[in-house]
């Protein structure tokens, strides 16, 4: 006598996996999208220190705003948020460390032009007046804070 199993046919062989397709060469980046990226990059860092020179510009004019006669230091503290933001906008804008470099120069050297003597013999910034030495020394610090934050993160991936 025959069992009921002996007719059921055998259970279908699982079909073979396809072959997998030969791998192609890999796309090279186009000469396009290079010459693209080196643009970008450098209207950043132009915008930047365009944004840099009018921020010194702008805190020089703004060194002697007084309130009653006495001098307030909104130059002081134009030059410490506003350098924090062009070092922030510098590096973003391009994706490269060293764009905040000559923003950073640039400021430097309009405020120590600034702090020496005119033709006329007039200086920009007084011995006598706080806030231009604020200004320079809080505009340094940002600058030293955005570059000590800049050295110390790790490499930005970028899409280039």
């Amino acid at each position: 006598m025959s069992s009921p199993t002996d007719h059921v046919p055998p259970p279908p062989e699982s079909p073979e996996p396809a072959p997998a397709p030969a791998p192609g060469p890999e796309p090279r980046p186009s000469r396009d999208r290079g010459v693209v990226a080196v643009l970008l990059t450098l209207a950043g860092v132009l915008l930047t220190v365009l944004l840099s020179a009018l921020s010194a510009v702008l805190e020089l004019l703004l060194i002697s705003v007084r309130v009653g006669g006495q001098l307030i230091g909104v130059s002081a503290l134009l030059a410490l948020v506003g350098n924090l933001f062009v070092g922030w906008f510098a590096y973003r804008s391009t994706r490269r460390k060293w764009a905040v470099l000559p923003a950073a120069l640039i400021w430097l050297a309009i405020t120590l032009l600034a702090a020496g003597r005119t033709t006329e013999g007039d200086y920009l910034i007084a011995s006598n007046n706080w806030v231009g030495w604020a200004m320079i020394g809080l505009g340094s610090l940002a600058w030293t804070i955005v570059g000590i934050r800049l050295v110390s993160s790790p490499p930005a991936k970028t899409l280039y």
